[in-house]
Order: structure tokens, then C-alpha cells, then sequence
């Protein structure tokens, strides 16, 4: 190779790359200076145009100024500190509603006002829910943008409160837009094409929706139902697309075995307890016969928990023992080898129940689908054993899943003694088994 033309080609890389950065960084800087005109924009109509003006020239940005536009997001739109800090002492020095007006008006960003003028503009909504998504890819490596996010999300709570959103409820003769958005985000049970996507609508199914009129076309969450005459303890035939339909009219259960987030720009924006809450009223209307609600949920950290009370299992009592066995779960297919799965199952399904209701981080559960279901006045009811033996179940949780029930006459009241008291409310068959674990203190009593 050619040392000095070598030279060359990386100079004018650098200097190419050089040039790509300004360029973004202007770019950046002419969309914000777009917005501090519509900031102090005042006219009504001309705001509007304005907007959708600010609009288009976001989305015209390229990937590499969101970096700089987020960075002058945070630097020039935030809360004067001299102004708190005057207002802050006027108040402390008379806290007269004037004075506490003034002040509550020192702390707002500008950033607030921006955003609610930015969704003036048809599809502004939109573009500050996907603002908000690509912001927190980022947020980790940019704690300076806490801020940004933070105006985001409070407006957002108010935006998308349960006085905006619709249910729908979703078959097959939804529109496609639709139903292909269900196929590309369900999280937890994929949809393999149209065929599965069919059988989960079919009548002894059931799928709800939450929608906004600002997002027509796109589901908040959504909720898939299994119609059955028991709590199920296996997920696989509810998932089974060549399943044989059952007689909705003589189920007695309604199983809720998956539920989704859509948009990840809305994360923080609780719509799931109010889902399930309506979708139980709406089909104890349609179903009489309807005595128990309940789910079929994912324990999704209980693998990775594993690997990481290695320590804590060899310092316990018949540890060593549990913690030999538990290397049977390296080999992919420990599952269909009875005599391995027989002797596994004692130690996980104790280790799971421990998991679900003492292993605690900063004081809260460690399980967020448990923190989810508990918080929303459900009942932890019994721990399945193999019954998800798909890859991604396997691998996240052993197989295992969990039975939550809703009865609504009591889920005010475990929530507010989860929420409140921080209790745990589980069956006494799980609590006896959480017991027998290895890694318990508690006695087996009672």
C-alpha cells in the first residue's frame, strides 16, 4: 500500500467526518432556533403553521443530529434558576396563591410549552411519542437528558389518561393496518404469521386494544384472552394455531395469557391495570357464565436470578446439592428427559416461589410482571411447572410460568395491602413452597 495515499484517503475521512458532524450540528441548531420561534409565536393560526413547519423539520434531521438537537433541547429550553430562586424566596417570605402561582410558573420548563404547541400540528402526538423513544435508547449514555424526558412523560400522563383512551375490541374484521401491528409487536408469545394471528381470534378468543385519537391506527396495548373451563397450566395449547375451538358460551375461566406495551415512547404510562380491569367487565357482560379471571404470565428474570445467587446458594444449607442440579439446565433439552426433570422440579419450583416472593431489590419485588399483577390487586395463585417449553420460555424462566387471579371483590383490597403494606398476596400453597426453599429463613409453619 501506498503509505502517503494511505495518508490521504484517512485525512479525508476525518475531514469528511468532521464535516458530517457540523453539518448535523447546524442542521440541529436551525430546527431549535425553528422552535424558539414558535415558542414566541402568539397568533393562534400562525402558531399552527408554524408547528407543523417545526414538525417537518424534525423529521427531516438526520440520525446524527439527535444527539446535538436533544443536547440544546436540554441546555435552552429549561427553567431560569435565578427566576426559581427569586420566585422561591418571594413565596417562602409570603406564600400568598399569587406568589405560589409565580413560582409554579418559575419551575415550568419552556420545554413544556413547546411540546404542547409542537402538538398542535397534525401528527404531532406522534412525533413526540417516537421523540420520546429514540431519546431513551440514549438516555443511559445522556443522564443530562433526564429533563427532556421527564417534560415528556408528564405531558404524556395528562395526554393519555384513561379520559382519552378507547377500547376496541379486535377481530378479525379489523382492519389490516391493525392486525399486522399486532403480529409486529406482541412481546410476549409471538404471532408466526396470519394463520396463528387467526386462531387467537377466533370465538373462544378474545383480543382488546386500547387506541388514542391521536393514533388512530395504533394499539396503546393490547390483551389476548383464552376462553377455557379451568385456569390453564400450560400455554402451549393456547398457542397451538391447529388448536380445536371450543364453545365460548361454556367456559367458566378467561385466561389473560399475554399483554403488551406498544409504544415504547409511552413507557411509564400506566394503561395495563385499566385494561384488564375493563376487558374482566366487558366480558362478565358477554359471558354469564364467567366465575374466575385469570392469567398465564411469564416469569421473565427467574433465569438470569439463577445465575446470580451462585454465591448465596453455596453458602446454604444443602445448597451445594440444589446448585448441582440446577446445571442439568444447561443442557437445551433437560425438559424432555423425565428422570432429570423429575429431580429438578422440588428445588425450581421452591427457588421460583422464593423468586416471586422475597427476592426484593431496593424495595420492591424483583419480578416486574409480579410488581404488575400484585399492584393491580391480583392474587398470586399457583406456580406451573413446564409450561412454556418454548425456546425464549426455557430461557428466560425455565419453563415455568405463574397463575395470577383477579376477583374483583377483593382487588381493591390487595392492592392497597401490596401497594401500602408491602405484602405479598399468594396462595397458601405457594407461600408453603416459597418456604421450602432453600435460600428461606422463614419456618414451615402455619
Amino acid at each position: 500500500m501506498n503509505a502517503p495515499s494511505f495518508l490521504k484517503g484517512l485525512l479525508r475521512s476525518v475531514v469528511a467526518s468532521g464535516d458530517s458532524a457540523r453539518t448535523a450540528e447546524r442542521k440541529a441548531r436551525d430546527v431549535v432556533a425553528l422552535y424558539s420561534a414558535l415558542l414566541s409565536e402568539r397568533g393562534e393560526v400562525s402558531g399552527a403553521a408554524l408547528a407543523r413547519e417545526a414538525l417537518a423539520a424534525y423529521e427531516a434531521l438526520p440520525g446524527n443530529a439527535l444527539k446535538p438537537f436533544i443536547n440544546l433541547l436540554a441546555a435552552d429550553f429549561s427553567p431560569d434558576p435565578a427566576e426559581i430562586a427569586r420566585t422561591a424566596a418571594a413565596y417562602r417570605q409570603a406564600p400568598s396563591p399569587s406568589n405560589l402561582i409565580a413560582l409554579q410558573r418559575a419551575v415550568e420548563p419552556p420545554r413544556q410549552e413547546l411540546f404542547r404547541r409542537l402538538n398542535m400540528a397534525a401528527g404531532g402526538t406522534a412525533m413526540l411519542v417516537g421523540m420520546r423513544r429514540r431519546l431513551l435508547r440514549e438516555l443511559k449514555s445522556n443522564p443530562h437528558w433526564l429533563s427532556v424526558d421527564a417534560d415528556l412523560e408528564h405531558l404524556f400522563g395528562s395526554w393519555f389518561n384513561r379520559g382519552f383512551l378507547r377500547l376496541e375490541k379486535i377481530d378479525w374484521h379489523t382492519p389490516a393496518i391493525v392486525l399486522e401491528k399486532l403480529i409486529q409487536y406482541e412481546a410476549v408469545h409471538e404471532i408466526v404469521g396470519w394463520q396463528d394471528l387467526h386462531r387467537r381470534l377466533a370465538a373462544d378468543r378474545r383480543c382488546f386494544a386500547f387506541f388514542h385519537p391521536a393514533l388512530p391506527d395504533e394499539p396503546l396495548i393490547f390483551i389476548e384472552v383464552a376462553l377455557t373451563n379451568r385456569i390453564s397450566e400450560s400455554v402451549q395449547p393456547l398457542l397451538d394455531p391447529d388448536s380445536r375451538e371450543s364453545n365460548p358460551a361454556r367456559a367458566d375461566c378467561a385466561i389473560f395469557y399475554s399483554i403488551t406495551n406498544c409504544q415504547d415512547g409511552l413507557r411509564g404510562i400506566s394503561f395495563g391495570n385499566l385494561l384488564i380491569k375493563q376487558v374482566v367487565q366487558e366480558l362478565g357482560r358477554e359471558f354469564r357464565r364467567l366465575k374466575t379471571f385469570a392469567t398465564l404470565s411469564p416469569i421473565p428474570g427467574f433465569r438470569a436470578w439463577l445465575t446470580g445467587i451462585a454465591p448465596e446458594l453455596a453458602a446454604a444449607a444443602r445448597g451445594a446439592e440444589v446448585a448441582e442440579q440446577l446445571k442439568h439446565l444447561q443442557d437445551p433439552e433437560w425438559f424432555k428427559k423425565a428422570d432429570i426433570a423429575d429431580r429438578l422440579r422440588p428445588a425450581l419450583m421452591a427457588l421460583c416461589a422464593y423468586y416471586l416472593t422475597e427476592a426484593i431489590k431496593d424495595g420492591e419485588l424483583l419480578d416486574p410482571v409480579a410488581r404488575f399483577h400484585l399492584g393491580n390487586g391480583a392474587r398470586m395463585e399457583r406456580i406451573d411447572w413446564l409450561a412454556d417449553t418454548s425456546k425464549h420460555g426455557l430461557q428466560r424462566s425455565a419453563g415455568l410460568m405463574v397463575n395470577y387471579v383477579y376477583r374483583l371483590p377483593d382487588v381493591e383490597r390487595n392492592h392497597e395491602t401490596f401497594v401500602r403494606d408491602h405484602q405479598v398476596i399468594a396462595s397458601h400453597e405457594l407461600k408453603k413452597l416459597a418456604r421450602v426453599c432453600v435460600l428461606s429463613r422463614k419456618t414451615d409453619k402455619g
